[in-house]
């Protein structure tokens, strides 16, 4: 019988066949639908498992990993500057040095200007805060639910029984240990930097040992798209802040709103957190406007801010960084609240940047130009407009 086929056949359907006593062996229970759905299911679950311990061993250390990433952006927005100097025979060292002292000029005359300015008309703000506040004061009294002296008193009475208790000096050490902490971390950040800034293409290629043929082409690949998505994103913003920064200063200059130059370097550094940035820097040079020149003051602020983002959105964004660069509103969002909940506001800052990253990695997976198979976008699908 086995000759004409009949054999084979029971062979074939023997490994489905259920066993005469009605047990299945576990070894088969995985072979049917439930079986690979568990499968899949234990497999999901160890992936998620193992990103929550990179994240939870990554949150132990930031001390360390946020000043390297912030090195790796900073050395990514300086790396044509580098790689123009070397090719003009600089020798790396002074390189080095020269954009070293170039970033810290522009820290330090960031950080000057705030300063300076907010010194510079401390006094003028005071006085036109105190009488903003008793204007609101006032303006609280003719409200149907008066809030009388005795309940301003018990309110004062608290705030002074937290700053003298141990509660509050728990909260003094423990922004003294935030203060060193950010130190150190600068301090690292700065070293880190100058050794990705001199040995940054050595330190890669030590890196590109392991890899052969294929593998080695593909890390080459994310390396290159990582430095230059980076770079680009870095360099763009950075413009884009400085023009937003430029036109809302003008604007506060013009309708006199006092702190206009702080405002417009916090509108700089808002900016480098997108769509939440540019809301809060509107929110806060409005509340100065009316703090101390009225409600009409603040409207035209609000008018100012308005312009400039939508100047910013609908021309500047599109021509200074570029299309490739330019991700879903829906995506800038699901990445800031996920960079906001894992590292506060230094999260906020750097979850775009990275999601770029990884977006572009993606985008040279395959190839030069050839994007993940999943990724690979279909020929019925319309292109984005």
């Amino acid at each position: 019988m086995g000759l004409f086929g009949i054999g084979s056949h029971k062979d074939s359907n023997s490994a489905l066949a259920v066993p005469d006593d009605g047990i299945v062996p576990p070894s088969k229970m995985w072979g049917d639908k439930f079986g690979m759905l568990a499968t899949r299911g234990l497999q999901i679950i160890v992936v998620v498992a193992l990103a929550v311990g990179i994240i939870w061993g990554l949150q132990q250390i930031t001390l360390v990993v946020i000043p390297v990433l912030l090195a790796l952006i900073f050395a990514s927005a300086f790396a044509p500057a580098m790689s123009w100097m070397r090719r003009r025979g600089v020798p790396s060292i002074l390189a080095t040095l020269i954009a070293l002292l170039a970033i810290v000029l522009l820290l330090g005359g960031v950080g000057w200007l705030i300063v300076w300015a907010v010194r510079d008309q401390w006094d003028m703000l005071y006085s036109q805060a105190e009488a903003g506040a008793q204007q609101l004061w006032q303006w609280v009294q003719t409200l149907p639910f008066g809030i009388d002296q005795e309940q301003i008193d018990q309110w004062i009475a608290s705030l002074q029984d937290f700053i003298t208790s141990a509660q509050f000096g728990t909260g003094a050490i423990a922004g003294v240990s935030v203060v060193a902490n950010f130190a150190t971390g600068f301090v690292l950040m700065v070293v880190v930097l100058f050794f990705f800034l001199k040995d940054g293409p050595r330190m890669w290629e030590f890196l590109l040992r392991p890899f052969r043929g294929s593998a080695e082409a593909r890390a080459r690949r994310i390396g290159d798209k990582t430095v230059s998505t980076l770079g680009a994103y870095v360099r763009g913003t950075a413009s884009v802040a400085l023009v937003d920064a430029i036109g809302i200063g003008i604007g506060l200059w013009i309708l006199q709103v006092p702190l206009a130059l702080p405002l417009a370097v916090l509108v700089f550094l808002l900016a480098f957190i997108p769509i939440v940035g540019a809301t809060i820097a509107g929110i806060l040079a409005a509340l100065v406007a009316l703090v101390a020149n009225g409600w009409v003051n603040a409207l035209f602020v609000v008018g100012v801010v308005v312009a400039v983002n939508q100047l910013e959105g609908n021309f500047l964004q599109p021509v200074l960084m570029g299309r490739s660069m330019k991700l879903h509103s829906f995506v800038i969002l699901i990445a800031l609240t996920v960079g906001t909940v894992l590292g506060g506001i230094v999260g906020a800052v750097l979850a775009v940047p990275i999601t770029a990253v990884a977006w572009g990695i993606v985008q040279v997976w395959d190839g030069p130009d050839l994007p993940a198979r999943w990724a690979r976008r279909k020929r019925t699908e319309p292109a984005p407009s």
